[in-house]
């Protein structure tokens, strides 16, 4: 048996830049909206680890494709299961659709982490996520850690602040796609291309009040962009591929 959850919504302008693109933190945020909503339909949620085991889920890493952009106005069905809770990390499929048709897909892996300490769990532990997989819905992709080019530039010192934290004390996640977007100047992107994938890395936490030195570099066609501290600790990494735009 398969056991995924599904949605669907309307991009609003919200959602979008000023090109009438979905922004990734937009996307990014409408996918963890699903999973959040998928944890709490299977069992797992956020309240239940937290009374239950003073657990709470950690996004690790995050990857989207996508074979189009993302529009204002389009109606997108996000499709989301898990493979299972046996590793230390658990992985979560996307399937993407507009109008009955896959345009896309998402792979992230989360970690439980203990609310005090931070320390992570395993996932066997939580009685709750057995028999919930998705079963042979699972896709195969792995998200293995990113290695950027050797040669990294600064681009920009950027400070956190209170509206980029979340429920959880720190930055929220899909705010590094805003700052990797932001590192490369994507409103100087030819209108003719669009982010087709993107992949990050989330290495260590950020608060409000912390500086984040974003550098940047490319390898072949593909541009990284890492966040560090002032003392030169990976926060995040990121990988971007540009796609063109099909009329």
């Amino acid at each position: 048996m398969s056991l995924y959850y599904e949605h669907t919504i309307r991009l609003t302008g919200l959602d979008a830049d000023g090109q009438g693109i979905c922004k990734a933190s937009a996307l990014l945020n409408h996918l963890q909206i699903a999973a959040t909503l998928a944890a709490e339909e299977g069992g797992f949620g956020r309240e239940l680890l937290i009374e239950r085991y003073g657990a709470f889920w950690m996004l690790a890493r995050s990857w989207y494709h996508l074979d189009r952009p993302l529009r204002w106005e389009d109606e997108i069905t996000i499709r989301t299961w898990h493979r299972g809770g046996k590793a230390a990390m658990m992985y979560r499929d996307y399937d993407i659709l507009v109008n009955g048709q896959q345009v896309g897909e998402s792979v992230s892996g989360w970690v439980l982490a203990n609310v005090e300490t931070r320390k992570l769990m395993r996932l066997s532990a939580i009685e709750e996520l057995a028999g919930t997989g998705g079963g042979e819905l699972c896709k195969k992709k792995v998200l293995n850690k990113l290695h950027c080019p050797e040669e990294l530039r600064q681009v920009e010192r950027r400070k956190m602040r209170y509206s980029d934290s979340d429920i959880n004390g720190h930055v929220n996640n899909t705010r590094y796609a805003d700052f990797a977007c932001d590192a490369i100047d994507m409103e100087q992107l030819e209108q003719k291309r669009f982010l087709s994938e993107l992949q990050i890395g989330y290495l260590a936490e950020c608060r409000p009040g912390e500086l984040l030195v974003l550098e940047s570099g490319q390898q072949g066609e593909n541009l990284y962009i890492r966040g560090v501290d002032e003392e030169g600790k990976a926060r995040f990494e990121s990988e971007l591929q540009f796609g063109q735009v099909i009329p």
